[in-house]
């Protein structure tokens, strides 16, 4: 049960860079709030290695392209090593949309997990900035309470929530990056990212060294988990940190940590690579 836990954990690693550096925002609907996007290169690619108590359990990769007005991306989780005995997942998820000067707004999302005979696609359309599920096969639950229309407005997919990050100009109107709030929709479960800046500090991994953001990311669920699965007051106070490392004008994680029952998880870049085209 416990390795279970940090299966959920390695998970939420992943989506839980999902968020705008630039977004202050409680309410779940988009403001402009005057900052604006950076200049983003042709594209992206990173890839990350994750462990517990030093013994390797995920691997993660994003590879991204911003080609003129629009922009789609990729990415990949994996449990691996001692993970894949209790938890085997393989998930490849996709997202497609525009760019705008104040934010990324996606037309498509969705995501396939390999490993869970399901073959399930979880897809998310966006009709008139509402996040709209679409599911094949549907799930058994959308949960209790599941995500109402009203919860799912102004909601963004995790994929284009990392790239908005990485895209956030140095200082936003308020003078920080990493602050405020805002809405997720994965495909059922909707929850907002309330964001704590921690300062810049020195960061050391196989593809990144030297000054990083330090982010704090907490969870605030919302709706759409099933009984037993919605996240307790224990889980939320654990934040997952990130370390933003500035180059080639973007902020890109380059380390992730979470904090479980049984230990802390570390996600790190092992591969990092900028195309300016």
């Amino acid at each position: 049960m416990k390795l279970k836990l940090a299966a959920s954990a390695l998970t939420l690693a992943l989506v839980m860079p999902a968020i705008s550096a630039s977004a202050d925002n409680d309410a779940g609907t988009r403001v402009d709030n005057g900052a604006r996007m950076g200049t983003p290169p042709a594209g992206l690619v990173v890839q990350y290695s994750g462990s517990l108590f030093m013994i390797p359990v995920a691997n993660i990769a994003i590879n991204a392209v911003w080609p003129g007005e629009t922009y789609s991306a990729t990415a990949v989780f994996q449990s691996g090593g001692l993970l894949r005995w209790f938890d085997d997942t393989n998930i490849e998820a996709g997202v497609s949309g525009y760019m705008q000067e104040t934010e990324l707004v996606p037309w498509r999302y969705q995501h396939f997990n390999h490993a869970s005979g399901t073959n399930r696609i979880v897809g998310i359309d966006f009709e008139d900035g509402r996040a709209v599920p679409d599911v094949n096969p549907p799930f058994g639950s959308m949960g209790d309470p599941p995500a109402s229309d009203e919860d799912r407005e102004g909601a963004v997919d995790p994929i284009s929530g990392i790239l908005s990050m990485m895209l956030a100009t140095p200082a936003t109107a308020n003078g920080d990056i990493c602050v405020g709030s805002v809405p997720i929709f994965d495909g059922r479960a909707r929850y907002n990212l309330r964001l704590e800046n921690g300062g810049m500090s020195e960061v050391s991994t196989r593809a990144y060294r030297g000054e990083a953001m330090v982010c704090r990311a907490y969870v605030e669920p919302i709706s759409g988990y099933e009984e037993g699965k919605r996240p307790t007051e224990e889980d939320t106070a654990r934040p997952v940190t990130m370390w933003l490392a500035p180059m080639e004008g973007l902020w890109v994680p380059v380390r992730y940590r979470a904090s479980t029952r049984i230990g802390n998880i570390t996600i790190s870049a092992v591969r990092l690579s900028v195309d300016n085209g």
